[in-house]
């Protein structure tokens, strides 16, 4: 998908219709407000305003290219959009100087976009030769070549294996340590031909590409990816009023453990165990919507195969209070 195509080309949305089905009994009502907080190109975000005439949206993303070609996607609805350049921790912030108190919907759409993965210069794919960069705000931050480049042997292990889940990391580490001695690690394709090297042929034919978790473990450590999960997900289940629903596609494990234990608790009574009646204000605030994760069919990953690794999970408020 090339860069001048519009978004709506550029960018299918995963699970659009089971998103639509679970959000809409929150957010069909007058002056209901939606918090899109990974809006990406707009596309979740399009649909809900076109089905529900009187829905408003908040939408964040940290990519300021993305918020520019969701913005051209949403122009139709201007008036009911609110576009902010925000990571989707800072969601209280954001609620708070638009003067939004409770909303009926909160979608997060995690991991890297269509657009960061279809505009090569962005460093994200491992299949075509770019700088190793993959923020996904490129106006700051350090980037991924000067994690591959300045981290210690044991911080770069640390990395692949808590966020790639890599079971080779201390021996990519050490070689990617021994290679910076001659030059610097600067392209994607230069990080690929060394993981080829380090990775043992044999794990390739059942564990897929020999870069794949070592990018999605640089990518989660450039952009603090399980960190700003870590602070949104409080603060989305506090945002959401009775009767409110949160969404949530995950796309690889770390970010789904995360939600699970998030949306499980704020399913759980509070009552300590043991006693035989719940105790007043310790019943649960929310319930699931959905039994385990819900993961695609064949027919969506057939339209669209990003949604292949998809996870989503779902909740409803029930009860008022703040979640734990």
């Amino acid at each position: 998908m090339g860069e001048a195509q519009p978004p709506a080309r550029r960018h299918v949305p995963v699970f659009l219709d089971r998103v639509l089905e679970l959000l809409a009994p929150a957010i069909s009502g007058p002056d209901a407000v939606l918090v899109d907080a990974t809006l990406g190109m707009g596309g979740h975000t399009e649909a809900l305003l076109r089905a529900h005439p009187r829905l408003t949206v908040v939408g964040l993303d940290r990519d300021p290219r993305a918020l520019e070609l969701a913005g051209t996607r949403l122009a139709p609805y201007a008036e009911r959009t609110h576009l902010v350049h925000a990571v989707y921790d800072e969601l209280p912030q954001v609620l708070r100087r638009l003067d939004i108190g409770r909303v009926h919907g909160v979608l997060l759409d995690l991991g890297v976009s269509s657009l960061q993965l279809d505009e090569v210069s962005r460093g994200f794919s491992y299949s075509r030769d770019a700088a190793l960069d993959m923020r996904m705000d490129p106006s700051g931050g350090p980037t991924a070549a000067d994690v591959v480049n300045g981290y210690s042997a044991d911080q770069l292990a640390r990395v692949l294996r808590d966020y790639g889940e890599e079971r080779f990391a201390r021996r990519i580490a050490s070689a990617v340590v021994r290679q910076r001695e001659h030059a610097a690690l600067r392209t994607s394709e230069q990080l690929v031909r060394l993981l080829y090297d380090v990775v043992p042929a044999a794990s390739r034919r059942t564990g897929g590409h020999p870069a794949k978790r070592t990018f999605q473990a640089l990518r989660i450590e450039v952009n603090g990816e399980l960190d700003a999960l870590r602070g949104v997900l409080p603060s989305a289940l506090r945002a959401v009023g009775m009767g409110g629903r949160l969404v949530v596609l995950a796309y690889h494990s770390l970010e789904d453990r995360l939600v699970k234990r998030a949306l499980a608790e704020a399913a759980s009574s509070r009552t300590p165990a043991g006693l035989p009646v719940e105790l007043p204000g310790h019943e649960p605030q929310w319930r699931l919507l959905t039994r385990g994760a819900e993961l695609a069919d064949e027919q969506e990953t057939a339209g669209n195969p990003r949604a292949a690794s998809v996870r989503l999970r779902a909740g409803e408020r029930v009860s008022e209070g703040d979640s734990q």
